[in-house]
Parts: structure tokens; sequence; C-alpha cells
């Protein structure tokens, strides 16, 4: 399984490229720019793409895109469409300048966003169909490996090439974008090379619209509520809030660096700090089992957050920085490669894409929501005092993944046919 598994590291990649650029990164440049904290909040609102992306799953598990699903078949066409996309969108984004054009800044990063998106959905149900539940963790691990790294690419790349290229004539922040759409070759050519997926118990073609649509977008939601009960609610909320103090804070992360001081190539010589938490999570959770990695996994999360306000109070000092990013990039790949995995296992085969789309979506969309009003909370309480407050966010955390071990735990234990009874 190890072309399998270096697979994973390369869609990883396709996969985290696309979040910094139209979040983080994006963040900095408009920052730069003179955007107000507050309309950088706002724009953050674009990242509810990923938090939505269960609308359009059904269409990705199911619908049959003309040519491209007989030439590459259901994901590998999806994923192709997406990642061309993703090429145009930042390709076109590089050529514009946000304090002129914020509104069409704002459309193309949505638009980068949806692809995104929509590429997550394919690389996901593509991930889960390519190997056994014991495999997932492997998979889980190269895939943040990948995603971890395109993230620093996205983040300290993109930051270092446009302070290299800061006073040519093409512009450093042009050269940067245009850099990171020809990076999505990774993922294209990944997608273009790949096997197409097994086939696990999926439908023929439908005879109606209505058909379909039970099939693709009610079956897979009733089939995850008939399997879990009343267990699902426990499931859901922790899903909802594990990574709620990373994603509320990580808006603010750029303009923050940009008003201590700190230059481009600063930060980004800084975030230079490889996906190693990914794979030590991957391999943690096999040692020790995933509920525990995802405890130890918001723990660090919350407690790294700290770190901030304390940078926060210090101001412009390059050591203090190595340490609170060093510390927050381990935290962060230790609990996605984890969260991923857990993830991973509570789907049905038959429906991999929707309900992984339905788990991914519910993850993102109150973390997403409330960091559109970050920009506001810092102007209100500071950064310090925001910081604190997004670690105090994950305390609520470690309740539900204590709630969530031991419903697992009865789960396994009852089995299916005793579950079906009782639930």
């Amino acid at each position: 399984k190890k072309p399998a598994t270096l697979r994973m590291l390369f869609l990883g990649f396709s996969s985290g490229l696309p979040l910094l650029l139209v979040l983080g990164t994006l963040g900095f440049w408009l920052r730069e720019s003179g955007v107000d904290l507050k309309t950088i909040g706002f724009m953050s609102w674009v990242g509810l793409c990923w938090g939505m992306k269960w609308l359009w799953a059904p269409l990705v598990d199911r619908l049959r895109l003309p040519y491209l699903t007989r030439a590459f078949g259901r994901r590998r066409a999806w994923l192709f469409l997406a990642q061309i996309g993703l090429m145009i969108s930042l390709g076109v984004l590089a050529f514009v300048n946000p304090a002129r054009e914020l509104a069409l800044t704002g459309f193309l990063a949505a638009a980068t966003a949806f692809f995104g998106a929509t590429q997550d959905i394919a690389i996901d149900a593509y991930r889960i169909e390519s190997g056994t539940e014991k495999e997932q963790a492997a998979f889980a691990a190269a895939y943040q490996t990948g995603y971890r790294i395109a993230m620093i690419w996205a983040g300290a790349g993109a930051l270092a090439i446009a302070g290299a290229f800061e006073s040519s004539a093409w512009g450093g922040w042009r050269v940067a974008y245009l850099t990171m759409s020809a990076s999505m070759l990774v993922g294209l050519i990944t997608t273009l090379v790949s096997p197409t997926e097994p086939v696990h118990g999926v439908a023929g073609p439908t005879s109606s619209f209505s058909q379909w649509l039970y099939e693709a977008a009610y079956l897979p939601f009733k089939d995850f509520f008939s399997r879990f009960g009343w267990w699902a609610l426990v499931v859901l909320a922790l899903i909802a809030t594990y990574r709620i103090s990373d994603v509320v804070m990580g808006v603010m992360a750029n303009p923050f660096y940009q008003d201590l001081g700190f230059t481009k190539q600063e930060v980004a010589a800084v975030s230079k700090v490889f996906g190693v938490g990914a794979f030590i999570g991957g391999v943690v959770a096999v040692r020790i089992g995933v509920m525990k990695t995802l405890f130890a996994g918001a723990v660090l999360s919350s407690a790294t957050n700290i770190l901030f306000s304390v940078l926060a109070g210090i101001g412009h000092s390059v050591p203090f920085l190595v340490f609170t990013v060093s510390a927050d990039n381990l935290a962060g790949g230790l609990a996605s490669a984890a969260f991923v995995a857990y993830l991973s296992g509570l789907t049905n085969r038959a429906y991999s894409a929707t309900q992984y789309a339905l788990f991914s979506s519910v993850m993102l969309f109150l973390p997403k929501f409330l960091a559109g009003f970050s920009g506001l909370a810092v102007e209100a309480v500071g950064y310090s005092g925001f910081f604190l407050a997004t670690a105090a966010l994950g305390i609520p955390v470690l309740f539900l993944v204590v709630l969530a071990g031991k419903a697992r735990k009865h789960l396994v234990a009852g089995g299916t046919k005793s579950l079906e009874g009782k639930l």
C-alpha cells in the first residue's frame, strides 16, 4: 500500500494549498494593502465554502461529468475539474489589486474556496475508498503531512516569494500567487496518474431525479443516524467544536504578525517548520488509539494559543515567534491527523463522499462563522485578550472528547446488531 500512501501525500498537498491562500496569506496581503481588521475578518467567511460543501457533496458522489467520468472515473473526474478551476482562480487572483478591487478579490477568493472544497469532497472519498479501515490511519498521516507541507508552502513560501520579488516589475504578490497556481500541478499530475477508485456498493443509474435525490442525498444522512442513534448528537457536537480554537485564531495570525512589525521574510523563515506533527499524529494514533490522540491534540491546540497572547505582550521577538509557531504547527498537525482518522472511521463506504463532507462541514461551519467576527474582537479587546479567548474556546472540547470516547466504546462493545436493537 506504499503507492497508495504516497498518493495521499501528494493529494494532501493539493488539498492544503488553497486554504491559506484565501485566508491566512491573503490576510497578510490585505493588511499590507491597508484593509482594516474588521473587513479581513468578514472576508474570511469565504472559508464557509468548506463548511457548506455537504450541500453539493451528493452531486460529487453521484453526478457523472460528461467525458471526464468515462475517462477518469467518478472521483478523479471531479478532482480534475476542481484542480483546473483552482489553477485558473489563483492565476487570476494574482493580477488583482486588493486595495482598489476589494470586491473582485473577494469573488476570486470565494471561487478558489469553492473549487478547493469540491476538491476536498472528492479527495476524502477517494482516500476512504482506497483502503481498509485499518489503513486509514496511515492514509490520514500521509494526507495530513502533505496538507501541512502545502500550508507551509502557501504560507511561508508565498510570503518569501512575495518578499523576494517585492521590488520587481511584476510585483511580489503577483509572482507569489502565480507560483501557487502552478503548484496545483502536483495534485493535477497525481490525479492523472492515479488508478480509478474501487466501487463499494454504489447504486447504478437512477430512473428519475427524485430517486437520484433520495439515494444521493437522503440515504447517506439516514444511514449515519440509523447506525449511531442518539450517540450521533455527541459525535456531531465533537466534530463541530474540535478545531474551533485554531480556526477562530488563525484568521488574525498574519495580520497580527504584520501589526507587530514582522516582515514577510521573517514570517516566512519562521514558518518553515515541516508538517512533522501530522506524521507524529498518525503514528501516535496507531500506537495509543485515535481518541487518546484526539484528547492530546485538543489540549495542545488550545494551549498554544496562549503563546500567541504572550507574544502579543512581548512584541517583536523573532526567537519567541519561532517557538510559538513551531509549537502551534506541531499541535495542529497532531490534532488534524488524529481527527481525519476519526472522521474516516465514521463513514459508510457506500456514501463516503457525502458523509465525510457532512462531518468536515460540521467541523468547519461554526468555527469559520465565528472567525468572521475575529477582526471585531481584536479591535474590542486587543490581540492578547483575543488569543486568550480562543484558548478558552477549546476547554469544552476536552469533555466532548471524553464523552465521545465512551460512546465509541459502548458502540463497539454493543456490536451492530445489539446497537440497532437499543437505538
